[in-house]
């Protein structure tokens, strides 16, 4: 995770702005919850007042009010209204409070929000006591019957007598000792009773003024659910934005991911190349920043995401106030329990996903490029049951993961659904005691699946994550892989031109038991054609690859243009050489494209010249478009002896100092392989040529030959001087040509 969280440092800056997204989409998402719960509460149950504080109020009944409050509170109410007649209110206020034309009344001045918010807690008591002493309840009313029974005749006779204007007759003393016993009986209720129990007034108060209660519930509600459109089109809108930012991240770092790995493996030796299968080089360039890829899409849009919900959830679920916060506990503990189960049986399955692609695509790869021969054996029953071991192997392995992992949804569904019943057991006494409101469980409700989703989705990912750990750990193998074969830190020029040297040369493969070549010691001079000859495994491409260091000399030296190969810049060295491999590598493009390859900018002249020297020109004219005619991958449009000549033309075409043929004519015959030799003797002149060959007609001509048998150098000279000296060239000879041949040739 760390390493994926490094590959994203270098673009920091579009990472912040994805992460301030998150938090815009979360607040808008956290925020809807709150407006949810509002509309139940406050739209719904107490008809679209918001606060307790009426914003106009008879003067009757505010007289009544502030009966039950202190003097100093009482001159603070007093100075937050104005008083509103009938001859001073305007057309718009008449309209507004229609009592106004019979009755004078209070409305609410612009005040501050602090003092709003002092207005509501004053006035909170006060409302309540005048709701239950106006009879306007039924607890009201049985209070009044109560109370007015027990009062003397002399007053419960009093006509249209009630239990306010009882009230209003006491003295000050009686009733704020009458004030003190409902405020100590009152001080158990829950502040949401209360609250209600005040709108409850206001909502009264304002149908006596004549305002149009049902009007303001309208409204709350319409204000209230265009506000959470907005809110939504806001989520919409960052999530949309999250959404591309994160998948151009996560394709730019793909890319680069895909030009580190390639430019790695291209200045991969043999070396390094053997130490990973061609099959696993693809799956790691391929499938493996796929997966990384894929996960940063969703680490991005969602492991980010889900820690500021969650942690958004909690504090608003402790601002709910309703002592359900152990909920929120028991459902995360609930759920990570069961993600580190599923997670300890999957993971051992998760890390050997990639090892069965690379063993699949190892399969395919090898009955594909194999085909002629699996035919030719007759074997295609034994490679289908080879590439279905392989595949089962795969599908049993990816069924395994599928299966645990499918239990994980009906699980956390469950465990959604057993935490949502558990609020609603739990709310629901809070409702029956009226410590608790409706809406405020809806919310509570909305802000635990919140939280619990934001886990569920962390734990979704992780089946993303620990596969992409694998990947990641498998593309840092490539790129953490140290070079066998270095540039030098202070690189010698040339002191001659054209010349290769071996100096004690031995090599041996990595993890061999014995060299392949010991003590090699040859000279090229400029112009010169040397030639390796021997036996199979004698050693003869092994040594021809240590001169464009495809492998590094394990003693000795190998020397080009006078200088260690060691000391030369690889590319210069490289540049020097015209290379034909023993097996003719052609890449898809045309002739011509192929050609170009050992030298971009080369003329026409120059690409005719180069198929007249490699015997290419009759077969090149012969097709349709010449040499802008198709050459299919790998060159398989064309016969081995067609692709042998255009992969020399493609050396030749390039005019190194330096050729080298690594058995690069045995696909010719006779005739065109003695055209072809001459014309790179008249041609090539100056350049120095190193020939492996299998044939002794090849090579009678070099002006050096060099016998290789074992790994050593048992014969070194022209021709007829190696008939009579060396016994084993002696013998090559003679299996391949007769006495009489070789006296004529000779």
């Amino acid at each position: 995770m760390i390493r994926i969280i490094k590959h994203l440092c270098k673009y920091w800056y579009s990472v912040l702005i994805v992460i301030a997204l998150l938090f815009v989409q979360a607040a808008c998402d956290l925020s809807l919850t709150e407006y949810t719960s509002r509309i139940v509460n406050v739209g719904i149950q107490e008809g679209g007042i918001e606060n307790n504080t009426p914003e106009a109020i008879s003067k009757e009944s505010l007289d009544h009010v502030l009966l039950f409050t202190t003097d100093e509170d009482s001159k603070f109410i007093k100075e937050q209204y104005k008083l509103i007649t009938k001859d001073n209110a305007s057309k718009k206020q008449k309209e507004q409070y229609p009592k106004v034309k019979k009755e004078d009344i209070y409305v609410l001045k612009d005040i501050s929000k602090d003092k709003l918010e002092k207005l509501n807690t004053v006035l909170q008591k006060p409302l309540t006591y005048t709701l239950l002493f106006s009879g306007e309840t039924e607890s009201g009313k049985k209070m009044e019957k109560k109370i007015l029974k027990e009062l003397p005749d002399s007053i419960s006779s009093i006509p249209n007598i009630t239990l306010m204007k009882v009230f209003e007759m006491m003295p000050q003393n009686e009733r704020s000792q009458m004030i003190e016993k409902l405020d100590e009986k009152m001080k158990d209720m829950p502040d949401t009773m209360l609250e209600q129990s005040a709108v409850q007034f206001v909502k009264t108060e304002y149908k006596s003024i004549g305002i149009d209660t049902d009007q303001i519930q309208t409204n709350y509600i319409l204000i209230s659910g265009l506000q959470m459109l907005g809110l939504a089109l806001l989520s919409m809108v960052a999530t949309v934005l999250v959404g591309f930012l994160g998948s151009r991240i996560a394709a730019r770092l793909a890319r680069d991911l895909r030009n580190q790995v390639f430019k790695k493996v291209v200045d991969f030796s043999e070396s390094e190349m053997k130490q990973f299968s061609t099959a696993s080089l693809i799956t790691r360039s391929t499938n493996d920043i796929q997966q990384v890829q894929m996960l940063l899409v969703f680490l991005l849009r969602t492991i980010f995401y889900a820690p500021i919900v969650a942690v958004g959830g909690v504090v608003k679920v402790l601002a709910t106030k309703t002592g359900m916060a152990w909920i929120i506990a028991v459902a995360v503990m609930a759920i990570a329990t069961l993600v580190l189960v599923l997670f300890a049986i999957a993971m051992p399955k998760f890390k050997r996903v990639q090892t069965l692609i690379d063993r699949l695509n190892l399969v395919t790869r090898e009955i594909l490029t194999g085909l002629p021969v699996i035919r030719a054996f007759a074997k295609e029953k034994h490679e289908e049951q080879r590439f279905d071991k392989a595949n089962k192997d795969l599908k049993n392995n990816q069924l395994f993961i599928v299966r645990v992992m499918s239990t994980m949804m009906p699980l956390m569904m469950f465990t959604m659904n057993a935490i949502a019943v558990l609020i609603v057991w739990e709310a629901a006494k809070g409702i029956d005691s009226g410590i608790m409101q409706v809406g405020d469980m809806i919310a509570f409700i909305q802000y635990t699946m919140q939280i619990i989703m934001a886990f569920l989705m962390i734990s979704v990912v992780s089946i993303m994550l620990s596969r992409a750990i694998v990947s990641i750990d498998r593309i840092d193998e490539i790129l953490k892989t140290p070079f066998t074969i270095l540039n030098p830190k202070n690189k010698k020029e040339p002191t001659e031109v054209g010349t290769v040297e071996f100096k004690n040369v031995s090599f041996r493969y990595p993890d061999a038991d014995g060299y392949m070549l010991q003590d090699i010691n040859f000279k090229a001079n400029k112009g010169e054609t040397v030639a390796f000859i021997g036996s199979t495994g004698s050693g003869k491409s092994t040594l021809i690859n240590l001169i464009p260091r495809f492998f590094e000399a394990s003693k000795g030296e190998v020397i080009v243009d006078g200088v260690n190969v060691k000391d030369l810049d690889q590319h210069e060295l490289r540049d020097k050489i015209g290379y034909v491999p023993q097996t003719g590598v052609l890449f898809s493009g045309t002739i011509a494209s192929n050609l170009k390859y050992g030298k971009k900018d080369a003329s026409q002249k120059d690409m005719q010249e180069a198929l007249d020297i490699a015997q290419a020109t009759e077969f090149v004219n012969k097709l349709e478009q010449k040499e802008n005619s198709p050459i299919s991958q790998g060159g398989t449009n064309v016969s081995g002896g067609q692709k042998q000549r255009l992969s020399i033309a493609r050396a030749v075409i390039k005019k190194p100092e330096i050729y080298i043929f690594d058995d690069s004519f045995s696909a010719l015959d006779f005739k065109t392989d003695s055209v072809l030799r001459k014309e790179l003797r008249e041609k090539t002149k100056g350049s120095t040529m190193l020939i492996v060959a299998q044939r002794i007609s090849t090579i009678m001509n070099a002006d050096k030959i060099v016998v290789l048998d074992d790994g050593k150098v048992v014969g070194m000279g022209k021709h007829k001087e190696l008939l009579k000296n060396c016994e084993v060239y002696r013998e090559i000879a003679l299996s391949q040509l007769s006495k009489e041949e070789l006296d004529y040739e000779g």
